[in-house]
C-alpha cells in the first residue's frame, strides 16, 4: 500500500503579507489505511519511525492507542483538510537521521518557486543542506562513518504542497507524443499548521521532542 505524511502549517491566507510569510510546522499526521481519517502523531521522532516503514506496516487509528487511549476508527479524526492551513504531503519510506542528528523542514512562503527546503543539523549544530554536503562532513569526521553513518540514511526529498498554486509554477513545456501521463500515488503521511481554535496535541506527550543539540528544531516561526 502506498503511503503519505503531512506536515502541518500556519492557517491559510490569500492575501499578499501572508505570501512573504514562512509557515511553521504545527503538528505531523499520519492517515489511517482503513479509515482514511488523519491522526496527529505525539512527536517527531515517532512520526519519522512511522514514515519510515508505512510502506511495510501501514498506519491504523489503533496504532495510536500507544499514546493516546481508545482510538478507533469510530473516533473522530484529529484534524481535516478543510483550507484553513497549509498542508504538506511527504515522502514514505525516508530514513530516521541517525541517533543526534536531525532532518529538518522549512516551508517556504507562498508565491515561491519552490516548497520547501531541507536540512540536516550534525550532533554539534552544523546544517548540511545536499548529499553533497553530507558526505563531506563525513569524510572530514570519519568518526561517523565507523560509528555506522552512512549516505544512505539522508534524504533530501522536500514534500509536496496540498495546495494547487501554493508554489509559482513554470511556462509549461509542449507536450511530446511520446509523453505518458506521471502515475499519482497517494501518500498518508502529512504536516499540519497550528490554529488557535483547533488543539493539534495528542494528551500524553509534546508535538516535539527535546532536540539532541543546541540548534533550532525542524521548523522556524514565521516573522
Amino acid at each position: 500500500m502506498s503511503s503519505q505524511a503531512s506536515h502541518g502549517n500556519e492557517p491559510n491566507s490569500v492575501n499578499e503579507e501572508h505570501k512573504s510569510q514562512c509557515p511553521s510546522i504545527g503538528a505531523f499526521t499520519v492517515q489511517c489505511a482503513t479509515c482514511f481519517k488523519w491522526r496527529v502523531m505525539p512527536s517527531m521522532h515517532k512520526y519519522e519511525e512511522i514514515r519510515e516503514q508505512i510502506l511495510e506496516k501501514p498506519f491504523y487509528c489503533e496504532t495510536a492507542c500507544e499514546w493516546k487511549p481508545n482510538v478507533t476508527c469510530d473516533v473522530p479524526e484529529d484534524i481535516s483538510q478543510d483550507g484553513t492551513r497549509v498542508w504538506a504531503i511527504d515522502r514514505p519510506s525516508i530514513s530516521r537521521p541517525p541517533t543526534g542528528w536531525q532532518r529538518q523542514l522549512r516551508i517556504r512562503g507562498e508565491g515561491g518557486t519552490k516548497f520547501a527546503d531541507v536540512y540536516y543539523v550534525t550532533p554539534s549544530g552544523k546544517k548540511l543542506r545536499s548529499n553533497v554536503e553530507v558526505q563531506k562532513y563525513l569524510n572530514e569526521n570519519p568518526e561517523y562513518i565507523s560509528e555506522g553513518v552512512k549516505l544512505s540514511q539522508f534524504s533530501f526529498q522536500v514534500p509536496k504542497p496540498l495546495q494547487e498554486n501554493y508554489v509559482r509554477k513554470r511556462p509549461a513545456r509542449p507536450i511530446e507524443p511520446s509523453d505518458t501521463p506521471a502515475a499519482i500515488e497517494a501518500n498518508p503521511l502529512g504536516f499540519v499548521s497550528p490554529d488557535a481554535q483547533t488543539a493539534l496535541q495528542p494528551t500524553e506527550p509534546g508535538l516535539f521532542d527535546t532536540p539532541p543539540s543546541k540548534k533550532a528544531r525542524i521548523s522556524e516561526q514565521s516573522s
